[in-house]
């Protein structure tokens, strides 16, 4: 059975993840297949300034990398991709959060976290990955929605 602050932690996730800020790319996530969401769960706050990396499973096994960026403020990352850049297939994101605690002055356990996925296996979607951290622990959730929606 889960302790009461893990469902506490979820339930933030899943609200971080509901809370969608749509102003970054004009009310609409035509442009925004991929979004990523962070937050620091010993602070509270979200986590700015993650580096993390997107690569795309190749027929071969191995992985290509298509996008990286840094989390803004809000610890978002909008616009990561487009919609050519996204089709079918296996991705992983990669979070670096050794660099997000050391830049925090903490000293982390995970070198990274990484979310392994398949994408538009039901026919087009976007994504919303959202990762709740701590030094010692992560939690990631993800919200599927139509392209259309």
């Amino acid at each position: 059975m889960l302790p009461p602050l893990c469902y506490l932690l979820l339930a933030f996730a899943v609200l971080l993840c509901n809370s969608a800020h749509t102003d970054n790319h004009g009310g609409s996530d035509t442009k925004c297949p991929l979004m990523v969401k962070i937050l620091d769960a010993v602070k509270g706050t979200p986590a700015g300034s993650m580096p993390l990396k997107v690569s795309q499973k190749t027929t071969e096994g191995g992985w290509t990398l298509i996008a990286n960026g840094v989390t803004d403020a809000t610890g978002e990352i909008h616009n990561l991709l487009t919609e050519e850049q996204f089709p079918a297939g296996v991705y992983r994101v990669e979070f670096d959060t050794k660099a997000y605690w050391k830049n925090q002055g903490g000293t982390p356990f995970h070198e990274e976290a990484d979310v392994v996925f398949e994408a538009h296996a039901e026919g087009h979607r976007h994504y919303t990955l959202a990762l709740l951290l701590s030094p010692y622990s992560y939690t990631t959730t993800a919200v599927v929605t139509d392209a259309h929606q």
